[in-house]
This record gives structure tokens, sequence and C-alpha cells, in this order.
């Protein structure tokens, strides 16, 4: 695993739900427009950390837009459904 790599967009997306929280608290105005992009930065981050965790540092950095395209995606590899 590339755990600083991981830990990156980890600490990210510990931001985005932390800022989101915040702002969800304290903004009456708050709207759906908002929240959609919030949730799309914060699965970017999430779904990056998990989908490219075992990436070398050298990887990450010569990715291509095609990779992080992918990386980006919501896994396949997690089953989500309730046994």
């Amino acid at each position: 695993m590339n755990k600083e790599w991981i830990l990156l967009h980890l600490n990210e997306a510990r931001e985005e739900l932390t800022d989101t929280i915040q702002e969800m608290e304290q903004n009456p105005e708050y709207d759906f427009g908002e929240y959609f992009v919030a949730m799309m930065h914060l699965y970017n981050h999430l779904n990056t950390a998990w989908n490219s965790r075992d990436a070398s540092p050298e990887r990450v950095k010569a990715c291509t837009a095609e990779e992080f395209e992918r990386w980006r995606q919501f896994p396949t590899d997690i089953d989500m459904s309730v046994t």
C-alpha cells in the first residue's frame, strides 16, 4: 500500500467532510448544489484512496488521465450488499 498517497486523499476527504458538516449546520441557505459539489469532492478522494492504494509513488507521478479517471470511480471490488 502507498500509505503516503492514501493519507493525502483521506486527509482531503476528512477536510471536505468536516467542512460540509459545519456548513450544513451553520448555513440555513445551504442547498443541494453545494451538497452535490461537496459529495463529488469527498467521493473523489475516498475512491482514489481505495482504487489507487497499491500504486507506487512513481506510478502516481506518471499516471495518465485515464488512470486517474478510473481511480476516481466508485470501487467495484467492495461488496456493499447486506448479508
